[in-house]
């Protein structure tokens, strides 16, 4: 038994934020069914594990009749178009509500239903420009940097299509409704910015781009080039936390060494950083920092990830399909997840047997 055993989700094929979003569904234990278009391959890599998939032709009468068959015993159906497109292709949320009331009718666009972007084409690059979120990021004198596609596509994205996904079905236990959960992209990025608008409020992000205490401005809060051309990733802002730095780094005795909030000596403080984290490598640094709580970290690429220490004694990371890639999260006592199976094909018919 897992946390959603029993949820039947109807996933149309689309990007990568709704089929994470279903992905995570799934990996809770959901029914996943993906209906693709003829020719399609689904979600990419391991954002398709734990679905059957199925194909239709939703532009055509039958395929859009199979697809009301199903999303007539379905919890959740989740659809990534335009606004309006799935209005015209005959299942829009009135459609639906018509043939099951009870369904929840999941929405993943850039902007919204609405607004005067709605229909407009996007990008994660140019929904967290929109929110506020890509201008903070970068170095001082700098353009902003795109922090790879994690913030619209998949933090303010699909997980934040699961999560209204999982509300809605919590609310419809004692409504015994459902209701279309309208997830935007520009909405979600614009929410993981909560933090740093408080930091804006209190007078607490007083510099530019990469200048303040939490964007690389701060010189115990950055990384680091190693001897051996690694990186370390430096998190010391506590005081006791930046005392631990200063020992690891043979540096708590010299009395030339500028203090940690001296805002003006932050230059000299980072060069006196650099050139000591460039005199080891990222291998005996790690070492060093070892039982030391400094907020010191080696920084691993993709491929190095799973295989450390910490990650391997959590199972952090498992192999689906032949593909290393990361586990189900979160973790549960009762309901715990299993291993997600990777896509296989399927039939309406053998969907709607197992659904009866």
């Amino acid at each position: 038994m897992t946390a959603l055993s029993g949820i039947r989700v109807v996933e149309l094929a689309g990007l990568a934020p709704a089929p994470f979003g279903c992905m995570i569904l799934a990996d809770l234990g959901a029914d996943v069914i993906l209906v693709d278009r003829p020719g399609g391959t689904g979600p990419v890599g391991p954002l398709q594990r734990g679905r059957r998939r199925i194909t239709l032709d939703l532009k055509s009468d039958d395929g859009r009749d199979q697809l009301l068959s199903l999303i007539a015993k379905a919890d959740v159906l989740v659809e990534g178009y335009r606004p309006g497109v799935a209005e015209r292709l005959g299942f829009g949320p009135e459609d639906c509500e018509k043939i099951n009331p009870r369904l929840v009718y999941a929405r993943m666009t850039g902007w919204g239903q609405d607004g005067p972007l709605a229909n407009r084409a996007g990008h994660d690059i140019n929904y967290i420009a929109i929110a506020g979120a890509l201008e903070p990021i970068g170095r001082p004198g700098e353009r902003p940097h795109a922090p790879l596609n994690l913030l619209a596509d998949f933090a303010g994205g699909g997980m934040l299509l699961a999560v209204g996904v999982l509300a809605a079905l919590l609310e419809r236990a004692s409504s015994g409704r459902g209701q279309v959960v309208d997830t935007s992209m520009v909405d979600g990025s614009s929410m993981l910015m909560t933090f740093l608008h408080g930091f804006l409020a209190d007078g607490k992000w007083p510099g530019g781009r990469g200048a303040n205490l939490l964007d690389g401005g701060a010189p115990f809060y950055d990384t680091y080039e190693t001897a051996d051309g690694g990186f370390v990733a430096v998190g010391s802002l506590e005081p006791q936390f930046y005392a631990a730095l200063l020992q690891g780094l043979g540096l708590n005795d010299d009395p030339d060494l500028p203090a940690q909030f001296d805002f003006a000596a932050w230059p000299e403080l980072r060069r006196r950083f650099t050139e000591r984290f460039h005199q080891k490598t990222r291998a005996e640094w790690e070492a060093i920092f070892e039982g030391r709580d400094a907020c010191v970290s080696p920084v691993l690429s993709p491929t190095e990830a799973p295989s450390h220490p910490h990650n391997a004694a959590r199972s952090a990371f498992i192999e689906v399909d032949g593909v290393t890639q990361p586990a189900p999260a979160p973790r549960f006592t009762r309901t715990r997840s299993e291993t997600p199976p990777p896509m296989r094909l399927a039939t309406v018919a053998e969907v709607l047997t197992t659904w009866s």
